[in-house]
């Protein structure tokens, strides 16, 4: 299986409900290095399983909505708390859409699987992964 790595920066703003997130209830910020993984069972005529240039524009045109932004302000959010584990999925299903619309280039139609990692810091991060 080839893999392909792009990645990139938010920094974010937002607040959590619940007890169970304690001073995180309060609102605060977060910096994430976003990294984005596609899988492929075999590269395409041009040696590629997905275009790296595209990869990485589609994943900062995904985050510019996100970028310096207060997600407590985003009505797609609202009700939500925006968890690690809950941004990792967003951006997954934003890049899934970008996919299915063959805006990463030829060859995307055959990737196999994305995996979207969110690193909150160098000792604590989330990730979703699912087969395409």
């Amino acid at each position: 299986m080839y893999k392909v790595r792009v990645r990139d920066r938010m920094m974010i703003a937002h607040s959590f409900e619940g007890e169970v997130f304690g001073p995180a209830q309060r609102l605060h910020g977060a910096t994430f290095v976003v990294d984005v993984e596609f899988s492929g069972r075999d590269t395409n005529e041009d040696n590629i399983v997905v275009d790296i240039g595209r990869a990485i524009d589609r994943l900062k045109a995904i985050l510019a909505d996100l970028n310096y932004q207060n997600l407590d302000g985003i009505e797609a959010f609202r009700g939500q708390n925006t968890t690690t584990e809950f941004l990792a999925r967003y951006i997954f299903e934003r890049m899934k859409e970008a996919i299915g619309q063959g805006l990463l280039g030829p060859g995307s139609e055959a990737l196999a699987g994305l995996r979207v990692e969110l690193a909150e810091s160098d000792v604590a991060w989330a990730s979703y992964e699912a087969p395409l």
